[in-house]
C-alpha cells in the first residue's frame, strides 16, 4: 500500500498525523482518488483537527478522537459555516472526515461505541441548493472554437489556433479541462476518429474525435513553433512547458465578451452544453454517461432537468398563450 510521508500537525500528535498520512495514501492506492482530490480531502481533515485542538484545548490525540461527541462536530461545521463554506463545501469536509474515522475504526486505532465515525455519522449532512447546469446555445457554443473572434488581439496565430483547439475539445467531446490538457501528442496522431482519456479516479473512457475538432487540432500543431514529443503534452504555453488550465479559463473571458455571455460561460460549461445538446438530440442517458466518465447515472440525469427546463422556456417564449 502506498504512504504518504506524515506532516509535522501542530494540532495533532505523531500517532494522529501518521495515521492522516496513511488513510490518504489508501485512498490514492485501493480507491484510486485523484491528487487533486486527496489534496481536497487532506485540507478537510486537517482543518477539522484545526479546530478540535482549539475546541479541545490540546492537540488531537487517538484518546480525544475516540471521545469525540455529535455537539463538537456541530461546533465545527458552524464555525465553518461561519467562516463563509458553502453546504457544497461543508457535505465534502463532513465526507472527508467520515472517511477518516471509519479508517481509524478499520485499523483498530479507535474502538469506543462514542467514536469519532459514531459522533460524525449522528450530524446531519448539510443541505444543498439543486442548481441546473447552465449550458450555451447551440450556435454560440460552436462559434468559441473560430479563432477569428480574437484576431484582434496581440497574440501569436498558434496560440490562438491552441485555444481554439482546446475549448472544441471541450465541447465537442465533453472533456474536463485537465482531460483535454492531459492528452499527449501521440494520443492525436495518426487521423484517428476517437480519443482515450483518462479521467477521475484515473478511469479511461474511449470518445469519438469530432473531424472538426481534429481539424482544428491539426491547424494548432501545424503552427506551434515548439518540437511535440509523442509522449509529451500535446498542448503547450508561450513557453513550451505545459498548459495551465488558468490561460484557457482567461481565453473564454475574452470571449465572452465579443459573443455577450454571461459570467456562467465557463470551459466545465462547454462540457454542459456537449451533454445538454445531445440529449435534445435524443442522446440516449446512458451512453452520455460514458461519454462524460459519470460514475453514477444520477450525476448524468441533472441534464434531463435542463432539457425540460429548456422546453419549457421555450413554449413561455413561443406559445400565445403561455
Amino acid at each position: 500500500m502506498m504512504t504518504r510521508k506524515p506532516e509535522e500537525l501542530l494540532f495533532a500528535d505523531k500517532a494522529v498525523a501518521a495515521d492522516v498520512a496513511r488513510w490518504l495514501g489508501h485512498l490514492g492506492a485501493e480507491r484510486r482518488m485523484s491528487d487533486k482530490t486527496l489534496d481536497a480531502y487532506r485540507r478537510d481533515v486537517h482543518q477539522l483537527l484545526e479546530f478540535l485542538a482549539r475546541h479541545l484545548g490540546g492537540p488531537v490525540t487517538l484518546a480525544a478522537l475516540s471521545k469525540l461527541t455529535p455537539a463538537d462536530v456541530r461546533a465545527f461545521m458552524a464555525s465553518r459555516r461561519a467562516g463563509g463554506i458553502a453546504g457544497r463545501s461543508l457535505m465534502r469536509s463532513l465526507a472527508g472526515a467520515r472517511s477518516f474515522a471509519r479508517f481509524l475504526e478499520r485499523e483498530g486505532k479507535v474502538r469506543s461505541k462514542a467514536s469519532a465515525l459514531s459522533a460524525l455519522a449522528a450530524v446531519r449532512a448539510p443541505k444543498i441548493e439543486k442548481t441546473l447546469p447552465k449550458p450555451l446555445a447551440v450556435a454560440k457554443a460552436k462559434r468559441l472554437a473560430d479563432a477569428e473572434l480574437r484576431a484582434g488581439e496581440e497574440r501569436a496565430p498558434w496560440v490562438l489556433a491552441r485555444d481554439a483547439a482546446v475549448l472544441a475539445l471541450l465541447y465537442g467531446c465533453g472533456l474536463r479541462i485537465s482531460e483535454a490538457l492531459g492528452l499527449t501528442r501521440a494520443d492525436v496522431a495518426g487521423g484517428r476518429d476517437s480519443l482515450t482519456v483518462t479521467g477521475k479516479g484515473n478511469k479511461a473512457r474511449m470518445v469519438p474525435l469530432l473531424p472538426q475538432v481534429a481539424a482544428l487540432i491539426d491547424d494548432y500543431v501545424r503552427l506551434c513553433p515548439y518540437d511535440l514529443p509523442a509522449k509529451g503534452p500535446l498542448f503547450v504555453g508561450e513557453k513550451g512547458g505545459p498548459l495551465s488550465p488558468r490561460v484557457i479559463q482567461l481565453a473564454m473571458e475574452r470571449l465572452r465578451g465579443a459573443l455577450d455571455l454571461p459570467e456562467t460561460a465557463t470551459p466545465h460549461a462547454l462540457r454542459h452544453s456537449f451533454a445538454t445538446h445531445l440529449l435534445a438530440r435524443g442522446g440516449d442517458l446512458r451512453s452520455i454517461q460514458e461519454l462524460l466518465g459519470h460514475a453514477s447515472l444520477s450525476t448524468t440525469q441533472v441534464y434531463t432537468g435542463v432539457d425540460a427546463e429548456r422546453l419549457l422556456q421555450a413554449y413561455r417564449d413561443a406559445h400565445p398563450r403561455a
